[in-house]
């Protein structure tokens, strides 16, 4: 643990540094100590985990007890996904002491695996969605700027180790629209064996073409648990046919699984119709805020 102390300006890099390289990073703040000898108001501390170099803690609290219970606190709030910034109420040996914790996650990023006709919609609707958008192609004509204007990035991949050139992190969400069954395979392999998990892995094919790869993962050694991971066939059940009608429906897919959203018609959860109209076609009375009778 290095204890050199750390500016505000110091803590933000580290912060966005992480996310930017796929890594998360958790900085606490001192900004409450009262009758607590030694402690000072403004010292920091930072956690970052990076997917290459694992975890690393900078700054100091200026206590190594209260340093300890801190990394324990950030640890815990990275692990959280649903931690967001604000004051934490910690109990030191010294007495209490208030902490402004910050995290950072890596950016949500889509990659998509393949550069053909379905990839072209779905990269413009990541994008349109705050993705990251990362296109992967072997073949050098199709993973270009001209038909991937909205990609923040295109690599030129060997799917036998598609990648070589791209961080997986715990926000990476993996579509797989590659041309043949084999290279689905390979990506797959990479991807249920990453550390971290990637978010998202959907895979696009027929019955057919996914019972294949589930067999062959099997063979693999795969267990039925991973299996469950893969979203195959990709996307949500609206009839898509068309390469944007596919992307639609796998966009649909993205928020409802980021949104924690059912994929139900929303017709179907609010049913307006029944609860404000009666049978008869009149106005139901609770439509106008009148209470009726139980």
């Amino acid at each position: 643990m290095t204890a050199v102390p750390l500016g505000a300006a110091e803590i933000s890099e580290l912060l966005l540094t992480a996310s930017a390289a796929g890594g998360s990073a958790a900085a606490a703040t001192v900004i409450g100590a009262a009758d607590t000898a030694g402690i000072r108001p403004g010292a920091r501390m930072a956690l970052v985990r990076h997917p290459s170099d694992g975890t690393t803690t900078r700054g100091s609290l200026g206590d190594a007890s209260l340093d300890a219970l801190a990394v324990h606190h950030l640890d815990a709030a990275l692990d959280d996904r649903r931690s967001r910034d604000g004051i934490r109420t910690i109990e030191a040996p010294r007495g209490q002491i208030e902490l402004y914790v910050e995290v950072r996650r890596p950016i949500r990023e889509l990659i998509v695996v393949g550069a053909g006709h379905v990839a072209q919609p779905m990269a413009h609707m990541g994008a349109m969605l705050g993705y990251l958008v990362t296109v992967l192609d072997d073949r050098p004509d199709f993973a270009t700027r001209e038909r991937f204007p909205d990609a923040d990035r295109l690599i030129r991949a060997d799917f036998s180790d598609p990648f070589a050139d791209v961080v997986l992190h715990e926000r990476s969400f993996l579509l797989l629209v590659t041309r043949g069954h084999k290279y689905d395979f390979e990506c797959l392999i990479r991807a249920l064996r990453a550390d971290p998990s990637p978010a998202y892995i959907g895979m696009i094919g027929s019955r057919r073409r996914v019972r294949a790869t589930y067999v062959q993962l099997l063979d693999e050694g795969f267990d039925r648990a991973s299996l469950k991971r893969i979203h195959a066939p990709v996307g949500l059940d609206i009839g898509a046919e068309t390469p944007e009608e596919i992307a639609v429906a796998v966009a649909a897919e993205l928020v409802m699984l980021d949104r924690g959203g059912t994929g139900v018609p929303l017709r179907g959860v609010e049913r307006v119709a029944e609860r404000f109209f009666t049978d008869d076609g009149g106005e139901d009375t609770a439509a106008h805020g009148v209470e009726t009778e139980p």
